[in-house]
């Protein structure tokens, strides 16, 4: 069925989002970025300023090569670790209902790393300049 070379634009788009919502504030805030290492720590989380600024930045930039649809196989495997990472560090005892948006970015992270991205992509643009 020629739609499948779309099935993957909702998942892009909707974890792509996700992800840059749930991280520009650290971005644009010192103050946030230090209240997330500061969260980190609680958890022992092994330096913890320098964890936080590269998952936020990682989460920041994943999301927008995931919209974009570039390099985003390899998006996907920096965003399964790092969610392999929060679940197991941060989640693992928390309520199914708190650890749920963690599982929904791994799973997404998970499908746009093994199948990689469809027609509405700048790979697949770049893909189609290649053949001409």
């Amino acid at each position: 069925m020629k739609l499948k070379k779309y099935a993957d634009l909702p998942i892009r788009l909707t974890v792509g989002f996700h992800l840059i919502y749930g991280t520009q504030d650290n971005i644009f805030s010192w103050d946030r970025m230090i209240e997330f290492r500061d969260f980190l720590d609680l958890f022992g989380m092994p330096f913890p300023l320098v964890s936080a600024v590269i998952s936020v930045y990682a989460q920041f930039i994943c999301g927008l090569l995931f919209i974009i649809g570039w390099q985003a196989r390899i998006a996907g495997l920096i965003m399964i670790v790092n969610f392999i990472f929060a679940i197991l560090l941060v989640h693992l005892n928390d309520p199914y209902p708190n650890i749920y948006p963690a599982i929904s970015m791994l799973a997404g992270a998970a499908f746009i790393a093994l199948n990689g991205v469809g027609y509405f992509s700048i790979d697949s643009l770049i893909k189609k300049g290649d053949h001409k």
